[in-house]
């Protein structure tokens, strides 16, 4: 199998952190090997800490990359590109991004409750409760894992 990367975007609170946690979960399960990288805009996460969303990903068994404004988690002193980070995380078969809506990488957008447009536009997939209209983009139900695993397996950018 070839590296295969999808990134996820949402509004706070969305359920991107618990949907990527059961995707990676799934992934592995099924025998994959698995990274996770996180965006960190406010330069504010703890690496490892429980009850935070690396924690949550690495209990996966995924492995776990932080990217911020400053620095990224890999004690690295500077801030690195996707490319980077992808080179970085070695050998896996899925990487997934949550944020970082600025990259080129195939994108969900996850919304546990209202939908926000506004992320339409640089989405390619919804994954929510409420079923979108729209010619465009893929939707998927919030709860379908293996449905999302096989949309990720089969539109995610090969790397």
């Amino acid at each position: 199998m070839k590296k295969l990367a999808m990134a996820f975007s949402g509004p706070s609170n969305s359920g991107k952190t618990t949907l990527i946690t059961k995707l990676a979960k799934h992934f592995i399960d099924s025998g994959l090997k698995v990274v996770v990288l996180k965006h960190d805009p406010s330069d504010k996460a703890e690496f490892d800490t429980a009850g935070k969303d690396s924690f949550k990903f690495y209990e996966t068994g995924a492995s776990v990359i932080i990217q911020s404004p400053t620095r990224t988690t890999f004690f690295s002193h500077e801030s690195l590109d996707i490319n980077e980070c992808i080179k970085l995380a070695g050998k896996f078969d899925v990487f997934l991004v949550e944020g970082l809506k600025h990259i080129d990488l195939p994108r969900i957008s996850v919304f546990r409750g209202e939908l926000d447009k506004s992320y339409f536009a640089f989405s390619q997939a919804i994954a929510s409760y409420e079923k979108i209209d729209d010619d465009k983009l893929k939707w998927l139900h919030l709860d379908d894992i293996q449905g999302i695993c096989e949309y990720i397996l089969a539109n995610a950018k090969r790397c």
